[in-house]
C-alpha cells in the first residue's frame, strides 16, 4: 500500500483523502461513483482513472464492462491476481467526438515484490454513447 504522503482510499476506508486514481477527491466521490454507484465516466481520462482503480481493487466486471467488445480478452479473476497496482500518473489526454487517447504510467509491484511500471498510450472509443477502452497504441496520434 502507499505511504502517508500519497494516501489512497478504499471502500473499507471511506475517510481517507485521495482516490486510488491519484485525484484529490475521496474514493466514493471520485472513482467510487463508477465502481460502486453505476455512474459512467464522461471522458477517456476519467474512464482510464476508474479502470486503474478497478485493477487496483480487482473489479473484473467493471473492467469487462468498460472494454470495447471487439478487443476485450477473456478476462478471469486470475488475470488480476499477483499485481499490486500502486499509483497512476496521467501524462496527457485528449477526447474527440468518437475517439480519445490517454498516455499514462501505472506503477505496480509484481509477484516477486519488484517495483515495475507500465507506460501506455491507450485509445478509447465511444460505443452507444459511452467511452470504452479499445487498445494500446504505439505512439500518440499525430506524432
Amino acid at each position: 500500500m502507499s505511504d502517508a504522503s500519497n494516501k489512497t482510499t478504499s471502500v473499507s476506508d471511506p475517510g481517507s483523502t485521495h482516490c486510488h486514481c491519484g485525484q484529490t477527491e475521496p474514493y466514493l466521490s471520485c472513482c467510487g461513483r463508477f465502481l460502486e454507484a453505476g455512474a459512467y465516466p464522461r471522458d477517456p481520462e476519467t474512464l482510464m482513472r476508474s479502470r486503474f482503480t478497478a485493477y487496483r481493487l480487482q473489479r473484473l466486471n467493471y473492467l469487462i464492462r468498460t472494454w470495447h467488445p471487439d478487443t476485450c480478452p477473456a478476462l478471469t479473476a486470475d488475470h488480476l491476481e499477483g499485481t499490486d497496482w500502486q499509483r497512476l500518473q496521467v501524462i496527457r489526454s485528449k477526447a474527440g467526438l468518437k475517439k480519445g487517447w490517454v498516455e499514462f504510467i501505472a506503477h505496480y509491484v509484481d509477484e516477486q515484490d519488484k517495483p515495475e511500471h507500465l507506460h501506455e498510450i491507450s485509445e478509447f472509443r465511444k460505443v452507444k454513447g459511452r467511452w470504452v477502452y479499445h487498445s494500446e497504441l504505439e505512439s500518440w496520434p499525430g506524432d
